[in-house]
This record gives C-alpha cells, structure tokens and sequence, in this order.
C-alpha cells in the first residue's frame, strides 16, 4: 500500500470532527446564557418584589396608622365626619405622590386630595372587601377610569360604637416605580450580555490560539498526502499542540527517507531487471523460430516469453512510477486521433477478450471525434490499461461494452471513452482509493497495483479526468471514463 494512502487516512481522521469553532461557542455559550439568563430572571422577580411589595407595604402601614389616628377625632354625624375628613385631606403633605380618599359606606368618594375624584365611585376590589370585612385590603391593578396602573390601599374608619363610618383610601400610581423596575432589568440584562460578549470573546481568542496551529498541522497533513514529504512545521507552542506538531515534523521526514529509500530501490531493482528480461525475451522469440523444436518445448518458451514480456511491462511501470515522484515524467503532445488509438488498444485485445469469453460491444461514430492534443503512445497505455483491468475483474459478467463520444462539462469540451464491465464491481470503501500506488484492496487478481495510478498521472498531464464508478443499474460493474480536452 502506498504510503500516500496512510497519509490520505490520517488527514481524514484529523479532518473527521468538524466545526471546532462552532461546537465550542455553542456549548460554553449554552451555560453561560443559561447562567446570565437564570440570573437576570431571578434578579427582575426579586426586584419586582423588592420595590411592589415594599410600596404596598408602605402604603399599608400608612393607611392603617392614619385611619387609627383619624377615628379618634371623628363624632357620630355625618357632616362632622365629613368636615373633619375634608380637613384632613387639605394638610396632607403626600398630595404630590400619594392621593388620599375618604370613601363613605356606600362606596362613593366623599373628599380627595385630588378634588376631580371626588363624588366618583372607583369600584375597585379592595374597597368592596374592606367594607364587607371591616379591614384593610389592598389590590394593584389598571385603574378603571383613566386605565393607569395603580396600587390602592383601603383602610376602615370605625367610630366608637363600631360602626362603620367610611374607608381612608390610599392611592399611588405604579408608573415611577414600572420605571423603576424596568431600568433595574435593564440595567441586569445589559450587565448579562456584557458578560456574554466578554465570554465569546475570550473564547474566540482561546479557540484561535488552538484553531490557527491546527489548520496549519491540517495543511500539512493535506501536503503530505499530496506527496509533499519532509516538510515540516515551524513548532513555537509548547504545550501539547507543539508536541503533535513534533511528532508530525518526525512523521514527515520518517515518511520522506521511507519514501526515497523506495524510490531508490524500485529504480534499481528496475533497471536490474530490465537487461535480463530483455535478453531472455529476445532468446526466447529467436528459439521459436527453429523448426526443430519440439512441441512441448516451444510451448514452455511461449509461457516464458509470455510472462517475460510481463514482468517487462511491470518494470516499465515500476520506471513510471519512479519518473512520476522525482518529477520526471512527462508527456509529448501532438494532434492525435483517439478514435485511432483506440480502435489499435481494441485490435490489441482482441484475442484476449475472446480467450476471456469476453463479448466485446464497440460501435465507432458515424462523425469523426476532433484531433486533439495527446501523447499518443501515453494514451494508448491509458486505453490498454484500462482494457487489461476490464478482461481481468470484468469477464464474470461476460460482456465489455466501450463507446466514446464528445461531452460538455463546465463549459469546457471532452472526448470521451467509456469502457464499462459487468463484473462485481469494486467495494464501495475501496473505491476512493483504487487510484493510489500499489493499492490492490481485496482483489485476487494478479497485478502490482500501480497500473492505474500512472494512467492518473497521465490523464491528468493531459489536463484530463480518469473517473472510476461502480455501475448504478443492476447490471453492476464498474464504468471508467477517460476525459481528454477538445484544445
């Protein structure tokens, strides 16, 4: 397995938990606000009960104290109640805040500090109950002649036969301590999102220092797995984010000397190879023309050119494979004719499909494909490749369907070959990596595994796309597309 594909599998298992950033601020902002919000709530209930119950208390405390005061002085007449109570009324020093009723028994305002009430009848609950019980009741409320909020506190007058002379009537209004309350809530929620602001900023400053080196580690990881190996990360945390990044900078080098090491052995081995099997495929064609070889033996010198002319073929990928990570493979273009070299690939394969029992279905266009810009003999790599692969997983399915034509893709024009099999298929988790250097999955089949990964290579000098898809009908296989620019 290549080691571009570990690569690839650690940068996936870095890059698997998205949304730091986000997943932090939700979570820190969900207990802070729960907090901030629990607070504010808590503080409003408490102030709101602080300052109503507080000024009904008041007002109670003084309507009880004055109505006991007031029934010492009053005599058993009507008019000298009411004499006494309009007197009262005219030196009461809380006008400004506070007005002050005297209620008769039946309900009616009888003398106030404001004299636009008087004569009215409020009808408010506390007055009915202070009259019907003969003690002090109070109720808050909108007031049912202007709608203003007020808080009303009526306190019996009894004479000394302790009858019921009237009620001494308290009434503030709640607006100035609504204000109040309001500002006081404000003032805790303003106070709340302060506290919130300061928390997501600190926390945006703390998940940067954490983000910023990840991102960088992330970047590397992605040049690793792109074949960058030996770069390294310029480590200035000491903490354990600067040991991760140790540990890649060590992973990275390891991975470099590994990888050259490689390299330096498959091109030697390479080139070791390459005189012998020359040397035994040449004597092996020049045997079989002497007529006086028996039969056996010229069938056993054919099984050994036949395999000889493979490992060939191997050690002319294995060279690939070592041109492409030094940076020395390369493509000649010229004008080329697809529908040509692959109608030579087809013809070449031929007697393989058919010793295979291999239907082969290719219908050429009626209308010739463009000339475009290609390598020819890269390309002709590419489609006997791509044929090989699709005798070799494909022949289950008995049939090879290839076809070829023109297609329009991000507003740019392709020549297209497709070359579909009706095999097994290739397992859905292994499918992403069948283009990777020496990755053979769970296949069986003989082969080094590195075919199409320089059939990648070359399409992609050729600015081109080599995409690989298992067959969505229930026909399955696998189809291969070979996309060549028009120009």
């Amino acid at each position: 397995m290549d080691i571009s594909h570990i690569g690839m599998k650690t940068l996936k298992m870095i890059n698997k938990p998205r949304g730091i950033k986000g997943r932090w601020l939700i979570n820190s902002l969900t207990v802070v606000v729960a907090i901030v919000l629990t607070g504010v709530i808590a503080y409003s209930v408490s102030i709101s009960s602080y300052y109503y119950s507080g000024m009904k208390a008041s007002l109670e405390t003084k309507a009880k104290t004055a109505s006991d005061f007031f029934q010492d002085y009053i005599s058993r007449t009507y008019a000298e109640y009411y004499q006494t109570a309009y007197a009262y009324s005219e030196r009461f020093d809380e006008r400004d805040r506070i007005e002050l009723q005297f209620v008769s028994a039946a309900g009616r305002v009888e003398t106030s500090t404001y004299g636009i009430t008087a004569g009215t009848r409020p009808g408010t609950p506390e007055i009915t109950e202070a009259l019907e019980t003969k003690r002090l009741a109070g109720w808050s409320g909108n007031n049912p002649k202007t709608g203003e909020r007020i808080l009303a506190v009526s306190s019996p007058i009894i004479n000394s036969d302790g009858r019921l002379i009237g009620l001494m009537r308290y009434v503030s209004s709640l607006s100035a301590v609504d204000k109040l309350v309001v500002l006081h809530v404000g003032a805790a929620t303003g106070i709340g999102l302060l506290i919130i602001i300061a928390v997501i900023s600190a926390n945006l400053f703390f998940i940067r220092s954490i983000i910023a080196p990840v991102q960088e580690v992330t970047a590397m990881t992605r040049s690793i797995a792109d074949g960058g190996y030996g770069a390294r990360i310029e480590n200035n945390y000491g903490d354990e984010i600067g040991e991760m990044v140790e540990s890649i900078n060590e992973m990275s080098v390891k991975i470099s000397q590994t990888e050259k090491l490689k390299t330096e052995f498959i091109s030697t081995v390479s080139h070791e190879l390459r005189t012998p099997l020359t040397a035994i495929t040449g004597w092996s064609e020049t045997l079989l023309y002497d007529d006086a070889l028996k039969s056996e033996a010229r069938r056993g010198l054919s099984i050994i050119l036949k395999e000889s002319q493979r490992l060939a073929a191997m050690v002319e990928e294995l060279l690939d494979v070592t041109r492409i990570e030094e940076g020395r493979f390369t493509v000649r273009l010229e004008d080329t004719d697809v529908e040509t070299l692959l109608d030579e690939a087809i013809t070449t394969y031929a007697e393989v499909f058919r010793s295979a029992g291999l239907k082969l279905e290719y219908i050429p266009l009626e209308d010739p494909l463009p000339v475009i810009p290609g390598d020819p003999v890269r390309l002709k790599q590419v489609f006997l490749n791509i044929l090989d692969n699709a005798a070799k997983y494909g022949r289950s399915g008995g049939k090879i369907v290839i076809n070829c034509g023109l297609v329009t893709e991000d507003k740019k024009d392709y020549t297209e070959v497709t070359v579909r099999d009706f095999g097994s298929g290739i397992p859905e988790d292994e499918l992403e990596f069948v283009k990777y250097k020496f990755y053979k999955g769970s296949s069986k089949e003989r082969g080094s595994g590195i075919g199409l990964a320089v059939c990648d290579e070359i399409i992609k000098r050729h600015r081109g796309k080599l995409i690989i898809e298992n067959a969505s009908d229930e026909d399955g296989g696998v189809i291969v597309r070979i996309q060549l620019p028009v120009t």
